[in-house]
């Protein structure tokens, strides 16, 4: 009998855009980000409710109903959809990247690194049990409890949990499938790029060592970072000129 051929497991980026606050620039520039930094073939599906703009090699996708109360707070809940029993029929390990991360260095390990559900690491309180949730990666369709127990629980987890990364890491931690990517490779702008008072007067941010998606949260986002812009008064930085150079597409 002949050698039965393997098949690749397929591979999937997502993410995912609502609203206004992000144009199809974020989405286009992640996908050229990807492929320049993922070796073989992937797919990119971004959840959205306005495809306008986005590039054809996207998989541009409706976001699944949340049917969540008229008038909350957002909190990134909508991210949940992803961990929907059937996402549209997809199959395989989904990486899910915030659209605006900006990748510097190879994806490949994301996807070979072992461990049922893998998220980063809290920044801020590194000894709480809590992921950020800009860089998670999971099997389509292998965690559908996450999504069941959030529709039938909803008032009792908005009370308990701040967001839906708070929930998503307590809720796979008992369970005991909750890991965390290496600490080098995630890191945050805000907290490792940024160099401390005073020398971020006369020192611009700069690409951590091991850095391989760096993490936009809280005031500044990408085209903030590059103009040297923050959010926040009395926080100067100066451009972070590298960030046009992985930025684009």
């Amino acid at each position: 009998m002949g050698a039965t051929a393997t098949v690749a497991p397929q591979r999937h980026v997502i993410c995912m855009k609502w609203g206004q606050k992000y144009g199809p620039e974020y989405v286009n520039r992640l996908y050229a980000m990807v492929r320049r930094h993922l070796s073989g073939d992937f797919n990119l599906v971004c959840l959205t409710d306005d495809s306008a703009g986005i590039r054809s090699e996207v998989q541009c996708l409706p976001i699944p109903p949340l049917d969540l109360p008229a008038g909350i707070p957002e909190r990134g809940w909508n991210k949940l959809a992803s961990f929907s029993a059937d996402l549209y029929g997809l199959r395989g390990t989904a990486l899910f990247l915030d659209v605006d991360v900006v990748i510097t260095g190879s994806l490949d390990d994301f996807f070979t690194q072992p461990g049922d559900f893998l998220i980063i690491h809290d920044y801020k309180r590194p000894w709480r049990i809590i992921g950020n949730s800009s860089v998670y990666r999971f099997e389509l369709g292998a965690h559908p409890d996450v999504l069941a127990y959030f529709r039938g629980h909803f008032a009792e987890i908005r009370k308990k949990f701040r967001n839906e990364q708070a929930y998503l890491s307590d809720f796979l931690h008992r369970q005991g499938k909750l890991a965390y990517w290496p600490k080098e490779w995630c890191p945050s702008f805000k907290y490792d790029s940024i160099p401390r008072w005073p020398s971020n007067y006369w020192t611009a941010p700069f690409i951590p060592n091991g850095a391989r998606i760096v993490i936009f949260h809280g005031e500044c986002n990408p085209p903030d970072a590059l103009a040297g812009r923050r959010n926040r008064r009395f926080r100067f930085i100066k451009p972070a000129t590298w960030v046009a150079e992985h930025w684009c597409e």
